[in-house]
């Protein structure tokens, strides 16, 4: 029997679109990896800044000083 070129052109087109599918679930699963890692960083980062913002006495407000009126 001889194979059908249509028939191989079509199986190959679909081997070729499954390479490249697999390529791109690749590609999204590293790309969520790293999102996954800087929004863990991100969180502990701003973590740490409100556990040392609790520590700290808040910075004295600066006092509202009153402006003489000039008369034109």
């Amino acid at each position: 029997m001889t194979a059908d070129p249509k028939n191989t052109r079509v199986q190959s087109r679909l081997e070729k679109t499954a390479r490249e599918n697999d390529n791109l679930t690749v590609s999204y699963e590293v790309r969520a990896k790293i999102i996954r890692e800087k929004t863990a960083r991100l969180k502990a980062l701003r973590l740490a800044k409100e556990a040392q913002a609790q520590t700290e006495e808040p910075p004295a407000k600066p006092s509202k000083r009153r402006h003489a009126r000039r008369d034109k």
